[in-house]
């Protein structure tokens, strides 16, 4: 199992140098970072610890995956934010979950005994209605379906045509938004029956940099594919 660590970027320094060291080189076989045209020395810092680096041409996080897959070297991805919100001490634990044959394993903030230090009160209710939405409306059995924190095989973007633009298109023309596929994932990986586990991790509060949120605009998009979903793709 070779693994690509999926490290998306945006003016993310302070957190690329407290955190990024804390990854032991023995715990994956590539270090992608994608990043979304910093300015603050991101991009320098990675290319100086030796990491292979893209630089996004397109806005949205949805837009960095895309352009950083053709680059991934690994058969299984881990996407993993550098900002401290992802403890680095449990990439091995998410990859080890991952070899007893998952299809996916998820870091969940809200598996019995992790918290979130993170949340505020709109957030955590939006993490927890969105997760609530997923498992009633698509039969999963989430704690966290929102996170990034997660490994999966690189060929599962694929196959649950996450890497079409037909999938998002309409809701982000709605909406006025770019929008990640984690939600998405989620969903169509819970339609599919897929064998999906959840590992309990902290989430703790960011280191430096500023949050990128777009609470009602991605909140109203999300709901929009969960909803649509339902009757929808296979």
């Amino acid at each position: 199992m070779n693994v690509t660590l999926l490290v998306p970027t945006l003016n993310e320094i302070d957190g690329m140098k407290t955190i990024m060291p804390k990854v032991k080189p023995e715990w994956c076989d590539q270090i992608l970072v994608v990043d979304g045209q910093s300015t603050d020395g991101t991009v320098e810092y990675a290319k100086e610890q030796g990491y292979d680096v893209v630089i996004q041409q397109k806005k949205g996080m949805r837009n960095a995956y895309m352009e950083a897959w053709p680059h991934i070297k690994g058969d299984v991805v881990l996407t993993f934010s550098p900002d401290g919100n992802s403890i680095p001490e449990l990439i091995p634990d998410c990859i080890n979950k991952l070899k007893e044959g998952y299809d996916m394993v998820i870091v969940s903030r809200y598996a019995q005994g992790a918290k979130s230090y993170d949340d505020d009160a709109v957030t955590a209710f939006g993490n927890k209605l969105f997760t609530t939405f997923i498992n009633l409306f698509h039969g999963g059995h989430y704690t966290d379906a929102m996170v990034i924190y997660r490994a999966y095989p690189k060929s599962l973007i694929y196959d649950l045509d996450l890497d079409k633009d037909s999938s998002y298109a309409f809701e982000e023309k709605l909406f006025g938004t770019n929008i990640s596929w984690e939600p998405l994932l989620s969903v169509r990986a819970a339609k599919r029956k897929l064998k999906v586990a959840d590992i309990p991790g902290d989430e703790p509060a960011r280191e430096g940099g500023e949050r990128k949120l777009q609470v009602m605009r991605w909140g109203a998009a999300y709901m929009w594919q969960v909803l649509r979903e339902i009757f929808i793709w296979k």
